[in-house]
């Protein structure tokens, strides 16, 4: 009876010496997410379109809330990230919420609540918020986004997008 204890008692101290550590590594990689997105959001309000996409792997898969249905490879969302920016001439404010992070090894994932307003190309103000969903996976010490999927709620009644997606 004395040998399960003891080994019992062991397993819970290699357990409980394990797990800051795996702890410490999960919010050192949350935190780089979280500065990934954060220079991301700083990308987009500068209209800096190379910073924006250096937080998207080569490899990237993304279903955007515009045509086409989705867009492979960061070259194809390059072109949809010129558009976006286009077709807001002037600046433009840019925020995210709500971003929820996990990480843990070399995949996490992350959802947040995104905000955009400035004034199109007719100096109209628009507004548009999207609800965006991301895969991360970190390779050479670097996070990078290798899936993103961007959406809105739709009244299904009327088949309209709700781009201002309150709670």
């Amino acid at each position: 009876m004395r040998k399960p204890v003891i080994v019992l008692l062991a397993g819970f101290v290699a357990v409980a010496g394990i797990m800051p550590r795996m702890a410490s590594a999960g919010t050192a990689d949350e935190a780089q997410i979280r500065a990934l997105e954060g220079a991301f959001a700083a990308a987009v309000k500068a209209r800096d379109l190379d910073a924006i996409m250096k937080v998207y792997s080569p490899d990237v898969l993304v279903f955007d809330v515009s045509p086409p249905r989705q867009y492979v490879g960061a070259a194809a969302y390059r072109e949809d990230w010129k558009g976006f920016l286009a077709a807001f001439p002037g600046p433009i404010q840019f925020e995210v919420t709500d971003l929820v992070v996990s990480a843990g090894g070399a995949l996490g994932y992350g959802h947040s609540i995104q905000h955009v307003s400035g004034k199109d190309a007719k100096g109209k103000p628009t507004e548009v918020t999207v609800r965006v969903t991301d895969v991360y996976r970190k390779a050479g010490g670097t996070w990078l986004i290798v899936h993103e999927h961007v959406s809105v709620p739709v009244d299904l009644d009327t088949g309209k997008a709700d781009l201002s997606s309150k709670p």
